[in-house]
């Protein structure tokens, strides 16, 4: 008996260490589930001040969301089209209408977006020649 507590084999000992050695586990996996957690919960508020809440009414001008232009290869082709305009808005579906009024059609309202452009005709102010620039005579 007395070579069983040479080698530090006493059953009851073994048995508490191995209960302690099991609780600490429990508690580090704990300590770790809770830390993910709040983590997880700053990102989600730090990700949805980010938001923009985006209310669209009668008369606005809105531009859409192409995504089959992803298809096409091209960098410098935009991916929105329009501006339309918004004729109604029931819930998270928008209608819209093109500029000129003749095709209308409904859309998700997130694949849409405000359009901060003009509204009004653009025209040409001043037409400037580079060719006939007036050059200087030294005497």
């Amino acid at each position: 008996m007395w070579a069983l507590k040479r080698l530090n084999l006493d059953l009851a000992k073994a048995a508490n260490l191995r209960m302690t050695q099991l609780n600490e586990m429990e508690e580090f996996y704990l300590h770790a589930y809770e830390s993910v957690a709040m983590y997880k919960e700053r990102m989600k508020f730090v990700n949805d001040k980010k938001i923009l809440k985006r209310e669209f009414k009668y008369g606005d001008l809105v531009l859409l969301f192409n995504s089959r232009l992803k298809l096409f290869s091209g960098k410098l082709k935009t991916e929105w089209s329009g501006p339309f305009k918004v004729v109604n808005v029931p819930y998270g579906a928008i209608e819209l209408e093109s500029e000129d009024g003749t095709r209308s059609f409904k859309v998700n309202g997130q694949r849409v977006k405000h359009y901060l452009g003009t509204t009004g005709e653009k025209h040409l102010v001043e037409q400037v020649a580079l060719k006939d620039s007036p050059t200087p005579t030294t005497e």
